[in-house]
């Protein structure tokens, strides 16, 4: 599939426009499927060819939910409302009706991306948040408690182990050398 910029795509709905050529021999003239040259065509019919001339965006979950209702009041297609909405790409309407449908309105609310960042503590939050000696003595016996718990824990898992193994070599018959 061939990348067209926005100016290409114009011409190439224009083309269409015209009524000279049928879509099957524009789009593979161009190097695209149907439908992608018919989502263009609506695109264009909506939008005009500023249509186009959108980039990249993040969407918020209020206008997520303003297309997914416009979606389901109008019964208007995954295709439609990317056009009526200059939306860069239909499947990503579908996307967001799938995430909708699935964990409601939490699942359309972006979340971030990457990294978390590593943020050095400074002197002041430290400061304030220094427990006294008493939160430090109660937290460091608790957390004492629960590490020879987990020791504890693991010390019979392994006590079992060894057990099972030596009771599994037992029963093994021991083969002979010739």
């Amino acid at each position: 599939m061939a990348k067209l910029n926005a100016k290409q795509r114009i011409q190439t709905v224009i083309r269409y426009l015209n009524g000279i050529e049928s879509m099957q021999d524009i789009a593979e003239s161009v190097g695209v499927t149907r439908m992608i040259l018919s989502g263009w065509i609506r695109l264009y019919e909506a939008q005009g060819p500023e249509g186009f001339l959108q980039s990249y965006t993040n969407y918020s979950a209020a206008f997520k939910m303003e297309v997914l209702t416009y979606m389901n009041e109008t019964g208007a297609s995954s295709i439609d409302a990317a056009a009526i909405f200059n939306i860069t790409s239909h499947g990503m309407v579908r996307d967001w009706k799938k995430k909708f449908e699935v964990g409601g309105y939490d699942a359309l609310v972006p979340k971030k991306k990457g990294r978390l960042s590593m943020k050095k503590e400074t002197k002041k939050s430290k400061k304030t948040a220094t427990p006294t000696s008493t939160e430090k003595s109660v937290d460091s016996v608790k957390t004492l408690e629960a590490r020879i718990k987990q020791l504890e824990m693991e010390n019979a898992y392994l006590k079992k182990l060894n057990a099972l193994v030596q009771s599994q070599e037992k029963l093994q018959p021991k083969s002979k050398r010739k």
